[in-house]
């Protein structure tokens, strides 16, 4: 990273610790003793929280990128009666959308233009993808009309940029139109929401596609606090639980410490179970030996690297599907910029990412695998493999 962009890296990162900051404030406060507690209580009464929308009310919602993960997502929403709007540049998944009853649209700002759409959700593959679909020629924040008055995204990509388009879309106006009772923001300044702001929230998600399909993700949100809770009304229907952790960007930054880990993890299941067939035992077994000791861990329980260990798992389909060693390259090298910014020492985070590196190498020319074929890649001398 160069100077210049290390120092702006620094500023932003600094932006974000402030921002988390503000959240350990609220929860500081939240344990002070009981008088101060009461006497706050008494003299500000906090407000009551929005309404949610009325139970099984249907909602418009665009949705940018169905993919492996936005798919089964969108599929989800329509599952509990949204109208879903969709977009992606493969015709292929957008077909498989709309025979499920979804529209199709041909840019994220047509989407952005359509009456009535109450939301905007978004699950692209990197910070790029991110930039084009908002900000891009076609992009959401070029709607001459802006119509959602919720913007999410669930793709994992940096929080700086996250944070820079948090100020840009609280920078934009919305078209005029009715105010929505759970999203407070929309009633404007005495101009209706014609004056008003649309809102960002980074809503990164964790559990994978099969989470996805059954509508069980994690979703790690930052942003306002009236947006994250407008937010819940169609996270709900995707997901099993959400955790508002502070403002812009935070979420995000969540989600990259958690894939350092899920990283680091996977590698280290994939070492300690090529040991083990190397001294003979049956992965299986040592599997169950290793999930049911200290060794426990997600990649064990759910997620085997060994083919035929776990027969839905992506390394029993030859590594295909779930979540490719493209993109956690990629959030490796994300979570590496924010340690260099931050001055945090990250050995694993690097050397990890070498080994990542050679899985995506090594399948340049080919079909993406699953980050789970770093055991194929890192131990292929072992045989069979």
């Amino acid at each position: 990273m160069s100077a210049p962009l290390r120092a702006a890296a620094a500023g932003a990162a600094a932006a974000l610790r402030r921002a988390g900051g503000a959240a350990a404030a609220a929860a500081a406060a939240a344990q002070a003793p009981a008088a101060r507690r009461a006497a706050a209580s008494a003299a500000a009464p906090p407000p009551p929280p929005p309404p949610p929308p009325p139970a099984g009310e249907p909602l418009s919602v665009g949705f940018i990128g169905v993919g492996n993960m936005g798919g089964p997502m969108a599929a989800c929403l329509l599952r509990a009666g949204h109208r879903v709007t969709v977009f992606d540049r493969s015709g292929d998944a957008v077909k498989r959308l709309t025979e499920q009853g979804a529209a199709a649209a041909g840019s994220p700002r047509e989407i952005a233009e359509t009456p009535g759409v109450a939301a905007v959700i978004s699950m692209l593959p990197s910070t790029e993808h991110v930039r084009d679909a908002y900000e891009g020629p076609e992009g959401v924040l070029r709607a001459s009309a802006l119509q959602p008055p919720l913007l999410i995204d669930c793709s994992t990509i940096s929080p700086l940029y996250t944070q820079e388009l948090a100020q840009r879309v609280a920078g934009r106006r919305l078209a005029p139109q009715p105010p929505r009772a759970f999203m407070p923001w929309t009633a404007g300044g005495g101009g209706g929401a014609a004056s008003a702001a649309p809102r960002l929230v980074d809503a990164p998600v964790s559990g994978g596609v099969a989470a996805a399909r059954d509508g069980s993700l994690t979703f790690m949100c930052g942003g306002p606090e009236e947006a994250v809770g407008a937010a819940r009304a169609l996270l709900g229907a995707m997901g099993a639980r959400l955790l508002h952790l502070g403002g812009p960007g935070l979420g995000q930054a969540a989600k990259l410490c958690n894939n350092v880990a899920l990283a680091v993890q996977m590698a280290g299941v994939s070492e300690a179970l090529a040991l083990g067939i190397a001294l003979g035992l049956d992965p299986g077994q040592l599997s169950d030996v290793m999930s049911g000791s200290s060794a426990r861990c997600w990649t064990l329980d759910c997620y085997s690297p060994v083919p035929g260990v776990m027969p839905d798992a992506p390394s029993s389909r030859g590594y295909t599907g779930g979540f490719s060693a493209q993109l956690m390259l990629k959030d490796l090298r994300l979570a590496m910029e924010l340690a260099s910014a931050t001055r945090t020492p990250a050995p694993m985070a690097q050397n990890v990412s070498q080994l990542y590196r050679q899985v995506v190498d090594a399948t340049a020319e080919g079909r993406p695998l699953d980050f789970s074929a770093i055991f194929k890649y890192v131990h292929s001398s072992l045989p069979g493999l």
